[in-house]
Parts: C-alpha cells; structure tokens; sequence
C-alpha cells in the first residue's frame, strides 16, 4: 500500500456506499485484500505504508500492537458485511500483502481468512494468498498456513546476490528464498511465487541472470520481476543524491527485461502481464487479474484502498488511527472518490493493456485509435491481435508500455 493518500471526499461514519456501487454486483467477481502494515526493519526502497516496532513504540500503544492486529482486520471484515448488506457473492480472491504478513503467528493470518469465511463464503476453488519474508517463516508455519486454507504463497527473493540484498537492505540470506519453495511445497501449497527485483544500483548482468536461475531452478510456477523504482523519500533515494550508490538508467532497466523474459520463456514460464510470468493458466496470480480487470475489493488495514462499482476509497494511514475508529464503530476510511464513466475506461485502457489479453480497440477514442495505428506501425502492438480488435504489446511494446499507454487514452 502507498504511503501517500490521495485526496478524496470524507467516507461516510457507517462507510455506506451509494446505491449505483452495487447495481449489478452479482455480476462482478468479490475479492479482499489483507494489509498487515508491520515489518521487522525497513527496507531502503520500499515506500509502502509500513511500520516498524521502533517506529510504533509510543505511537498508538496497545491499538498498534501487532497482538491484537487480526481482532481488528475481523472487525472491518464484519464492517465490509454490514455496507455490502445481502449481497450474495461468495469471496472469490483473499491476498494477505504487507509489510510483512507473516510477523503475524500464522493463527492470526488463519484468523482473518476465517472471518472472510464466515461473513461472506469463499468461491469453490478460491485462491487464498499470503506474502512472505523467507526469514519469518518455516515448515511448521507454512504447515499451518496450508491446513488453515491458504493455498498460494509469495516469497520476497529479490535478488540471489548478496551485494544486491544489502544496497535493497534485504535481511535474508542468499539460499533462504529458494528452500522455502521447497518447504511450501512440501506444506502441499500448490502455487508458489517468487518475486525478483532488476536494476538495483552495483547490479551486474551476471548478477542478474543469476537470481533469475536461482529462481527458476527453485521450482515456483509464477514469477514476478519488477524493474527497482527509486522512490522520494526512501533510503535508497537519499543514498543516490549524495553519491553513495549510482542510479540505474532506463536503457539498464529494458536490458534487464529482455533478459528475464528470453530466460524465464525457456524454463517454460509465459508473460500474462507486463510484471509477470507463470507455467501455465492456473499458476497465475488471479487475485491481482481482478485488480487489473476492475472487480470489486474491499482492502481492509491501515492505508488499504478498495473499490466497488465505480467508488473507489483508502482508509487511515496509522495503525493505532485505524483500531481506533473501528474500536469506536466508525469506518477507518480516509477519504473516497466516485469514477466516472470515463475514468473507468481511462483505467481499464492503462491496467489491460499491460495483460497479454489485450485491450479491446472499442475502449479507445479517436485520437487513442489514431495512436493505436502508429504503434501498430512502429511494431509496439501485435498485428494478428489488432485485427481481431484488441491491443496486445509485442515484446518491445512491453518495453515501452507506459508510453503506448499514454499514447492511448488520449
């Protein structure tokens, strides 16, 4: 979750929605995401809503506590039931994210999927999620997780090299991530992620097909890979203005890309979005395929955003804020937006054209059409695709989505 809110017009104390946010839901997918806001120590490029120990002492007290975080995700679960009244649809995605979801006991996590379970009903075949830190966790966690209904889990790798992991300021162990693949299996987990990070300052080619090897030779069937985006405010960001470490360029960052997908193809894994790779259909990362096909979530957790039917709001930041409104009955929403009818088509342009499905044309103004046909031209957009009337990037569109994007919402 980011650490600056937008703005946004006050949620309502009961976090009522108009009515137009429920017209037709029961034709659109249900899924909830988790947001366990606590991390052990901070990473240098990491801009999320995050809180260390250190940084909570004083600051909220018991309400911040990590010990009663689960009983306090609960409580706006049952809020997310009470908005959403009789709505019928069974949760067909839950995503724990972070932070770090598993400093929480493995209990917790259980514990809030279970309030899922109770107030709304899962899918048959739901696809139940938890991020990772590879030193948090080990069989007996990852047992427990499994017996308690997760069934898909996300390790943070980043990267095999040592160097790299300290510039990110990683504290697990080359190694750590790829046993814990192994220990996830052997929990009877079915999908497993790994995710990687390319283009850290001091980072090599080599370096670079090396995590990507390592990854692989892992066994996961999803991989994600992100080019490092170096965020004001960070660590890392003071690190690069005083000269400590260099910026990586973008021509390092497209490299970098050619490589993950040239490597990750042979080993049998496909891109299905810009970030991301999987072995087959079922390997992929269904829970973030809704975010990016405009389904309904409630985010629930300090700093979580949600959207349903076109309305789209963020709660408090502050962990202790959070419990605390809840603890009085309020929601803990921040602030909220309505979407027009055009911001729908704008975000449904920007999020499907990075999917391997495409983007239909019929989604694209006059100018985006006229655009839509220079990046055919220039070779950014798969012919056989455009002629059954969608937008697919080729290989170098991927390189230059944000571009072709921009090009066409005009």
């Amino acid at each position: 979750m980011p650490s600056v809110l937008p703005d946004g017009v006050p949620v309502p104390d009961d976090g009522s929605l108009p009515a137009s946010a429920l017209d037709g839901a029961a034709e659109r997918p249900l899924a909830f995401y988790l947001h366990v806001p606590y991390c052990a120590t901070r990473c240098g490029y990491c801009d999320f809503n995050t809180y260390t120990a250190t940084e909570l002492r004083g600051s909220g007290g018991v309400l911040a506590s990590r010990d009663h975080y689960a009983a306090t995700v609960a409580e706006e679960i049952r809020l997310a039931r009470k908005v959403l009244g009789d709505d019928p649809r069974p949760v067909r995605t839950v995503f724990v994210g972070g932070g770090t979801p598993t400093l929480l006991a493995a209990a917790d996590l259980v514990a809030m999927l279970d309030t899922v379970r109770t107030e709304f009903g899962l899918a048959d075949g739901a696809e139940i999620t938890t991020e990772a830190n590879p030193e948090s966790v080990g069989p007996e966690y990852l047992a427990e997780l499994r017996e308690g209904g997760f069934n898909r889990i996300s390790f943070g790798m980043q990267s095999a090299r040592q160097h790299v992991l300290k510039v990110l300021d990683r504290s697990h162990t080359p190694g750590r991530p790829e046993a814990c693949v192994a220990e996830a299996r052997a929990a009877g987990f079915a999908h497993v992620n790994l995710d990687l990070i390319y283009g850290t300052p001091g980072e090599s080619d080599d370096d670079w097909r090396a995590s990507l090897e390592a990854a692989v030779g892992a066994g996961p069937d999803h991989v994600s890979a992100y080019a490092l985006i170096v965020e004001e405010g960070t660590q890392l960001a003071r690190r690069i203005r005083r000269g400590e470490v260099p910026m990586t360029d973008d021509d390092v960052h497209a490299d970098r890309y050619l490589i993950a997908d040239e490597l990750l193809a042979a080993a049998g894994f496909s891109w299905y979005e810009v970030s991301n790779w999987a072995t087959d259909d079922a390997a992929r990362c269904h829970h973030n395929e809704l975010y990016w096909r405009g389904a309904d979530w409630w985010g629930a957790g300090p700093g979580a955003h949600s959207h349903v039917g076109g309305v789209r709001w963020w709660n408090v930041k502050h962990p202790a804020a959070y419990a605390s409104a809840l603890a009085e009955g309020r929601s803990p929403g921040a602030g909220r937006e309505l979407l027009t009818p055009d911001d729908r088509r704008v975000e449904r342009v920007l999020l499907e054209l990075r999917l391997r499905d495409g983007a239909p044309l019929t989604l694209l103004r006059p100018a985006g059409l006229r655009a839509a046909e220079r990046s055919l031209a220039d070779g950014l957009l798969e012919p056989g695709a455009y002629e059954q009337g969608l937008a697919v990037l080729t290989l170098r569109g991927r390189l230059l989505a944000d571009g072709v994007v921009r090009d066409l919402v005009d």
